[in-house]
């Protein structure tokens, strides 16, 4: 059974005990949040939302929030000696997916 869901502005395919890096969410560590589902393949087959299926919920157990590896941005204009180097650190939260509920 698996089921994806959206969040963040995007979707994921999820399984029960997945662990999926997300954007990050406003929940403390050890907290539990749920997901809108967009479509859910279970034992009677295929089942797609209109945009979300009424009565279906993903809950999942937030592990961890954190920063990902840095990254360098360099932007510049050729010609005119203008130059700028950047950089970023997303943050994410480590959501591990406990139960999917149709």
């Amino acid at each position: 059974m698996f089921a994806v869901i959206e969040t963040g502005g995007k979707q994921y395919k999820v399984q029960n005990d997945d662990v999926i890096y997300i954007e990050k969410l406003a929940a403390e560590e050890n907290s539990t949040v749920d997901f809108k589902v967009i479509a859910l393949d279970g034992d009677d087959g295929l089942k797609i939302g209109t945009p979300y299926i009424d009565g279906a919920k993903v809950i999942g157990k937030v592990l961890k929030n954190g920063k990902a590896k840095k990254i360098t941005v360099f932007t510049y204009k050729p010609k005119k000696g203008q130059k700028r180097k950047m950089g970023h650190r997303q943050p994410y939260t480590k959501v591990q997916i406990t139960a999917i509920n149709a």
